[in-house]
């Protein structure tokens, strides 16, 4: 019997905020529940540290340089041979979807489709949601200093998770179906009601790795996008300890959700196979920073990924692993082929347990930026908001332009920029990326070593789209680098 697909999806949820991975303050104990009794990729990362770029990733299996989809406003033009849904059409699966889109698939996709839910608002059916995402809208994706006036059945997580239960509750019990459950939080703004406010106070939120002054360390678009976040909202740096304590209040409250949706999908008769990731991270104050916007670092890169359901190990996987292998590993688990065109490869093997060939899983790459140069870290050129004022976005001409790729293999991060010098970090002993070895001769040898692993990458992202007369020899799961005697 081919499993349900439940594909669960967080917004801007850094890594490391829960007790499993060592936070001190308990966060997420269902999903934390879920990882220990199925595979915990420890290593998981984004495509591109923004929505769309990397939700089409999730749906192609593509990374961005070649779906094409590099900022969040051009969706529609994705390109790709099959996608998720078309792979799941074709193996006769219903398609439900509730949440946050962002992504080039609209209602017409699915037989069923609750939203569009944004931060700051989704379909209003009674007066209670209505006020709740005015109010919530005039945050202006700001931090709430004081307790959400509205109780916990307004808050989209709620609303969200309610369309998903009614969605299953009416879904064909005799054919599988894709649950995707897409939660705007715990994007900014960032505020929840009790309890979920008190759940750690401020002056007991533990302390970050670095402030602003790190921005000096960084420069670029971080010092860029320091300044500007300073200069529209005056010390807003002061309040760090606030906007994290009501991040990790959003996150308990996605948990009890996410509880809430894993009970009522106890009443389908069929496999599960779970996927419980996010898009990408947030810099929860580390530089100095809120949200996301400035560079590659791990605070935005790494994601949580979660597979777990019937003949899934239970296992902490450490290899690094994106979320362009989720499409291929879907594929796999309902015995569908995988796309032509598809750059990620099935995890599969290694969530049932099986090794993992080190030429296919050694190391992995990610991607940001588009178009132009890098802009000076004076230049004010025009934005899609005014500098006047106090809203902004993170996301933006500054921030985004120019291209940057990055590797990570072993405790070592490479970033490489089109007209930037690179930068070469050992995580192991500076996890917030302040010590820039590139140029150190020390280790020349090991920045030989990841380029050629970047260099390998580029070559093995070429896009093979669109389709010639010519058939490629292609691995099982699509493991392209893994000797073919080892495959599983």
């Amino acid at each position: 019997m081919r499993p349900d697909i439940v594909i669960v999806m967080t917004d801007q949820q850094r890594v490391g905020l829960t007790r499993r991975s060592g936070y001190p303050v308990d966060t997420m104990p269902f999903v934390d529940a879920l990882a220990a009794g199925g595979t915990d990729f420890r290593n998981a990362y984004t495509a591109a540290p923004a929505c769309v770029p990397a939700r089409t990733s999730l749906l192609t299996g593509r990374f961005p340089s070649a779906h094409r989809v590099r900022q969040n406003s051009n969706a529609q033009y994705a390109y790709y041979d099959q996608d998720l849904l078309d792979v799941l059409r074709a193996a006769d699966y219903q398609l439900h979807f509730a949440g946050k889109p962002h992504m080039h698939r609209g209602p017409a996709d699915f037989d069923t489709y609750a939203g569009p839910y944004f931060h700051t608002q989704g379909p209003e059916r009674t007066p209670e949601e209505t006020a709740f995402d005015q109010w919530l809208d005039r945050l202006d994706h700001g931090v709430a200093d004081e307790p959400t006036p509205y109780d916990v059945t307004t808050q989209l997580p709620y609303r969200i998770t309610s369309d998903a239960l009614r969605a299953i509750d009416e879904a064909d019990p005799e054919r599988p179906g894709l649950f995707w459950v897409s939660y705007p939080e715990p994007h900014n703004p960032y505020q929840v009601p009790q309890p979920y406010f008190d759940l750690v106070a401020p002056e007991d939120v533990p302390d970050r790795l670095t402030g602003p002054e790190a921005t000096d360390v960084k420069r670029g678009t971080y010092s860029w996008l320091r300044k500007l976040q300073e200069d529209k909202r005056p010390g807003y740096d002061d309040n760090w300890r606030r906007y994290t304590a009501n991040y990790l209040g959003m996150l308990r409250l996605l948990d009890d959700q996410i509880s809430r949706l894993h009970d009522g999908l106890a009443n389908r008769a069929r496999p599960r196979l779970t996927v419980v990731l996010a898009d990408h991270g947030d810099y929860v104050g580390e530089y100095g920073l809120q949200r996301k916007g400035a560079g590659l670092s791990e605070f935005l890169m790494r994601i949580p990924l979660i597979v777990s359901g019937e003949g899934i190990a239970t296992q902490q996987r450490d290899e690094p692993v994106s979320i362009v292998d989720v499409l291929p590993t879907i594929c796999e688990a309902v015995g569908q082929p995988i796309p032509d065109g598809v750059q990620g490869r099935s995890l599969l093997p290694l969530a049932h347990g099986a090794e993992a060939p080190d030429n296919e899983f050694g190391n992995i790459i990610a991607e940001q930026g588009y178009g132009g140069r890098a802009y000076d870290v004076t230049a004010r050129p025009p934005l899609h908001f005014s500098y006047e004022g106090p809203t902004f976005d993170e996301l933006n001409t500054v921030t985004q332009s120019g291209a940057a790729r990055m590797l990570r293999s072993g405790n070592w991060k490479l970033v490489v920029h089109a007209d930037l010098e690179g930068e070469l970090y050992d995580l192991d002993t500076d996890p917030a990326e302040l010590v820039n070895l590139f140029d150190d001769e020390r280790h020349l040898a090991v920045r030989a070593r990841l380029l050629h692993q970047l260099t390998r990458w580029q070559a093995r992202l070429t896009d093979d789209l669109p389709n010639g007369n010519y058939t490629p020899l292609r691995l099982p799961h699509n493991w392209r680098w893994a000797p073919q005697g080892e495959t599983p």
